[in-house]
């Protein structure tokens, strides 16, 4: 069956969209007065929009899409196992070939003894899973006080109650009664916006260290884990100084502190390398895991876990997991899509094409006079907007530049998400070089037009 092409005018769809649909993360209101932008179809890294308008996808969805839209070989892998066994549980003694084959795969990719996978449908539920998952591991080795998880401002760990607690976005824990007891946080190593006249390698141990301190005012008998993504993703696409992570890792060694890496975003090749916690040098006990697994074709999450952990978890009944648990279909397209990733070379053409290629024009958008610092990693991106470029000072109103910039991004057709006054991107890693001077040329001309509105509005202060 060919895409569907004919569909009712954009403002019957937006008006049904706004009647129905709540959208998450959008104040529903304000979003039905301006109309909801409509997506009808996608092939590689360009979407189409119900109007006919050809959009570069600098976000892959939401940093999920790592094989490009339109692969036929997910949806005929989809449908056979749809026809075959569309759905069964894995829970009471049970399991099915799809699962059994996704599992042996990601414990061949996962580096050193992390060959255990507890299957969820997505990160906020494997990292639900984590938190249920560290308390029991200590209780079970005689520990229960080991209850408390360290995590850091400004972090995304998923918007469920659990993940949304591990997060440190107070947005988020101002609704809902967040965070649970014993979540504890920590300050972000954002050497750009908080590390002062600190050289960034002292930034990075300060920050670093207050893991430690933590660890000590809190009660070692009291702290089961920390959790931390590599490279933060939905915090700004924040890049630690060399030094942080050598120190991070020293410290959980050091109070035998199981280090859970969220790998939902890094994972599976967008840093250049399979997972962030390799390109970044870390040892995890556990990691989460989402999005790239199956390039955002179906949904599925996880965790995967080391020998010891999963030993202790399995000695006794774990009472806990999913309708969804590894889902035959889900697990069949992943399996597909890492396929593809390993086959195709995907990851190697990050890592030593597009990857390299996309640094340098990135890094050359510094010089634009909006631009204070541009930041990459593989495919992360990320450039922090100021008012002067001589002083890391913000902009007095924070946001609006951010914003301002995002409109005209889309203005240029293309996808650029803001988080504040930082703009960010994680394009398809099958993006050509081609396709990356389309993305720069794109970006520098929002910018242009962000930089005239912003001098119009005399907010460049």
């Amino acid at each position: 069956m060919n895409a569907i092409t004919n569909h009712l005018p954009t403002a019957e769809l937006q008006a049904l969209d706004a009647a129905h649909h709540m959208h998450p993360f959008t104040a529903n209101d304000e979003l039905a007065e301006k109309g909801a932008r409509i997506i009808t179809r996608a092939s590689g890294i360009t979407l189409t929009d119900s109007e006919g308008n050809e959009i570069l996808d600098a976000m892959a969805g939401l940093w999920c899409v790592n094989i490009g839209y339109g692969r036929d070989e997910l949806a005929d892998v989809a449908a056979r196992q749809m026809r075959e066994l569309p759905y069964y549980n894995t829970f009471f003694m049970t399991t099915h070939v799809p699962v059994i084959a996704l599992a042996k795969k990601i414990a061949e990719l996962a580096p050193g003894d992390l060959n255990h996978v507890f299957f969820a449908g997505s990160g906020s539920e494997a990292n639900d899973t984590n938190i249920r998952m560290v308390r029991h591991y200590w209780a079970q080795k005689g520990k229960p006080t080991k209850s408390i998880i360290i995590s850091r401002n400004n972090a995304y760990h998923g918007s469920s109650v659990g993940s949304g607690s591990l997060g440190g976005m107070s947005a988020m824990h101002a609704q809902g009664g967040l965070p649970i007891p014993d979540i504890h946080h920590i300050e972000q190593p954002h050497w750009w916006a908080e590390g002062g006249d600190m050289e960034p390698e002292a930034f990075g141990l300060l920050r670093a260290q207050e893991l430690e301190k933590a660890i000590l005012e809190l009660g070692e008998d009291r702290v089961a884990a920390f959790i931390a993504e590599p490279i933060q993703g939905a915090g700004g696409v924040i890049v630690p100084p060399a030094s942080y992570w050598p120190e991070i890792q020293r410290i959980c060694d050091k109070y035998e502190i199981l280090l859970i890496a969220d790998e939902v975003i890094c994972g599976f090749g967008r840093t250049g390398n399979w997972f962030g916690s390799q390109t970044m040098g870390i040892r995890p006990d556990i990691m989460t895991i989402a999005k790239g697994l199956s390039s955002g074709y179906a949904p599925i999450g996880g965790s995967i876990v080391n020998d010891e952990v999963a030993a202790v978890i399995g000695s006794g009944e774990f009472n806990h997991g999913y309708t969804y648990s590894g889902h035959p279909v889900a697990a069949a397209v992943a399996l597909e899509n890492l396929r593809i990733l390993e086959e195709e070379g995907i990851i190697d053409h990050v890592r030593d094409v597009a990857g390299p290629y996309l640094k340098e024009k990135w890094e050359a958008l510094a010089d634009h006079p909006l631009v204070g610092e541009a930041k990459i990693v593989g495919m992360m991106g990320s450039i922090a907007l100021v008012p002067n470029k001589d002083s890391r000072a913000p902009f007095a109103e924070a946001g609006n530049a951010g914003f301002i910039c995002r409109e005209r991004c889309f203005a240029n057709n293309l996808v650029m998400r803001h988080v504040g006054d930082r703009m960010i991107i994680s394009p398809p890693l099958v993006i050509t070089t081609d396709e990356i001077d389309v993305l720069i040329s794109r970006a520098r001309s929002a910018l242009d037009e962000a930089y005239a509105e912003l001098q119009k509005r005399d907010l460049l202060k």
